[in-house]
C-alpha cells in the first residue's frame, strides 16, 4: 500500500484548501480511503471518508458541510476540498486506507497504511 498525500499549507480564517492523496492502483481500487489530522497534543481525528465503491461518504460533525471529499479514479487520487476554513482546523492532515472498513465506520483503529501528513495551518 502506498499513499502520497499533499497540497497543505497556510491561509486565512475563512479560505479554501485542496489535499490530495494519490495510491497505488490496487489500494485505491480495493481499500476505503479517509482523511484523518491531528493537532498538536490532540489525538488523531477522523475527518472524513469515502468507499471504494458507489463513493458514498461520511464527515465528522465538525467538517460537515465545509468539507467535501472526492475520488478521481483516472488519478488514483482521494481529494479533500476544504472550504471556510477556521483556526481550529489547523492540524497536520493524514490520508489513511482501510481494507475492511466502510466509509461510515472509518476510525483510526482500522486504518491499515497512512500516508505521510501534510500540515494545514489556518490564522484568524
Amino acid at each position: 500500500v502506498q499513499l502520497q498525500a499533499s497540497g497543505g499549507g497556510s491561509v486565512q480564517a475563512g479560505g479554501s484548501l485542496r489535499l490530495s492523496c494519490v495510491a497505488d492502483t490496487r489500494t485505491f481500487r480495493t481499500y476505503a480511503m479517509g482523511w484523518f489530522r491531528q493537532a498538536p497534543g490532540k489525538e488523531r481525528e477522523f475527518v472524513a471518508a469515502i468507499n471504494r465503491n458507489r463513493g458514498s461518504t461520511d464527515y465528522s460533525d465538525s467538517v460537515k458541510g465545509r468539507f467535501t471529499i472526492s475520488r478521481d479514479i483516472t488519478k488514483n487520487t482521494v481529494y479533500l476540498q476544504m472550504n471556510s476554513l477556521k483556526p481550529e482546523d489547523t492540524a497536520v492532515y493524514f490520508c489513511g486506507a482501510s481494507r475492511y472498513s466502510t466509509a461510515q465506520r472509518m476510525a483510526v483503529a482500522n486504518i491499515d497504511a497512512w500516508g505521510q501528513g501534510t500540515q494545514v495551518t489556518v490564522s484568524s
